[in-house]
């Protein structure tokens, strides 16, 4: 399996975003910009 740093660091920023959103400590309006990032990332990596 071949891991570029690219997808590496997308893969460490998906799970930085998830434990924010799990900690519950954004607002409504950063909430919302983190899901979106989160759907976009899982995109990217295909794990949708």
């Amino acid at each position: 399996m071949k891991v570029n740093c690219q997808d590496h660091r997308k893969s460490m920023e998906l799970l930085s975003l998830k434990l924010r959103l799990k900690n519950g400590q954004a607002d409504p309006k950063e909430q919302k910009n983190i899901i979106s990032r989160i759907k976009t990332l899982e995109k990217e990596l295909e794990m949708d």
